[in-house]
Formats: C-alpha cells, structure tokens, sequence
C-alpha cells in the first residue's frame, strides 16, 4: 500500500490512453483493494486471486482477461515516465519488433537513484539470456498478436525469466530502446538482490524448465550468479 499510489499515478500520466490495465490483488490484507476499488476508471480491470498465490499466478490470472495487442507489466511499487507507452509503441512498431526493452532508473524507496540505471543497449537473444536476465517486467513489452500469450509458470521463484527465455525461443532477439522510461524500486529485503538466497532457485530454471543436463544448468548458474552480482557492484557516488 506505501507505494501503489505512486504506481497508479504513474499510469494514469500516461501520454498515451488507449490502455486497458488489468489488476490483480493477491489477498492483500492492507487497505489497497479499497482503494483500488475507489478508482471506478473505465480502463482499469480488477481481479482477485483465492487466497495469496504467488506473484506468477496473480500475473497468469490477468493476462488471461486481457484483450490488448501490447503487453507490459507494472508491480504495485514501480513507477513509469508519462511517455513510457507512448514511446514504447511508437518504438515498437517503427521498427517491426516483437518484443522492446528499455532503460530503467534503479532507486531507493523514495524512488531517487541508487544505483546507475540499467541500460538498454545490445539485442536480447535466448542465448545471451540464459547467462544474465536482462529483461525487466517494468521496462520491456512485447507483441502478443504476433507472439501470443506467455504466461509464467507454476511454482518458479523466477517466473519471470523462465517467462523472457520461452518467449525468445520463439524470437531471434528483443531490440533495446536507450531511454530511461520506468524505475524501479529496489528494498533492502529485496529477494531479486540477494542473489546467495535464490541460486538454487535460478539453478531449477535450466534444470527443470529448460529441461538442461546438470552440468548444463550449473554452468548456466555461474554465469548468472557472476553477472548477477556485477549488475549491482557499482553503486552511484553520491
């Protein structure tokens, strides 16, 4: 609930309006259903899970209900710039692609920097994404009349990158777009940072989604683990 406001008026700021928004509350137990709930904004969908059923099945139920060519996802405590839409789509379909990433500011709780943004700057292929995950929720979209639907699977601490490497099985790459449009919220129990607590998570990514030998799979690992690390060595001097 801290943030969700931030996150909602981020989207409602949007250059762009031809957007429909489908929300997913996963049994929260703060007052956030309420006040989503007092919104009553005609592009705004909201669902409910039974019980808390993980971020993964929260996403999974809505994408089922939407209807829209281009998605994107947005946690409750990221935030997008007005024209992050608006230049994504226009980015997109300049250039024909299937799936876009952009830069993202990567800040504190207060949503100032912390560390240097993130950068958009190579092509993301299948290959060079089992070593490192490049590909943020906030900050990519793809074309599901071109792609499909990828849904995320049941069960993954890292649902997400099992997501990114099923979609670029189907793709030859996803094109970087070098503007910071998004930012995102980095806490310090943040389970996405601590990367000793979730090797083991990422190691079942090869294993058991990419149905990789084990010798496989624990090269892929390393290679994650070591650029995981590197992603957040460089703090800003501030």
């Amino acid at each position: 609930m801290p943030y969700i406001r931030d996150t909602v008026q981020s989207v409602l700021a949007q250059t762009y309006t031809d957007w429909e928004w489908h929300i997913t509350d996963d049994g929260s137990t703060d007052e956030s259903w309420e006040f989503l709930n007092s919104l009553d904004h005609p592009n705004i969908f909201l669902h409910q899970t039974q019980g808390r059923r993980g971020a993964g099945e929260a996403r999974n139920l809505a994408l089922q209900h939407a209807k829209g060519r281009y998605i994107t996802f947005l946690d409750a405590d990221d935030w997008w710039e007005p024209a992050f839409l608006q230049e994504m789509l226009s980015f997109m379909q300049k250039n024909k692609a299937e799936l876009v990433y952009c830069t993202y500011a990567r800040c504190n709780e207060s949503l100032e920097p912390s560390l240097a943004d993130f950068q958009a700057d190579i092509p993301v292929t299948y290959n060079n994404l089992l070593k490192t995950c490049r590909l943020s929720l906030l900050s990519s979209m793809y074309d599901s009349q071109r792609v499909g639907k990828f849904y995320f699977p049941h069960g993954s601490k890292r649902e997400d990158h099992v997501m990114w490497l099923n979609l670029l099985k189907k793709i030859p790459f996803g094109l970087p777009y070098p503007k910071t449009l998004a930012k995102y919220r980095m806490h310090a129990s943040s389970v996405s940072r601590n990367k000793s607590h979730i090797i083991k998570d990422q190691y079942l990514v090869y294993k058991e989604h990419m149905k990789f030998s084990t010798v496989k799979s624990f090269y892929y690992t390393a290679h994650w683990a070591l650029n995981g690390f590197k992603k957040y060595a460089k703090f800003l001097n501030r």
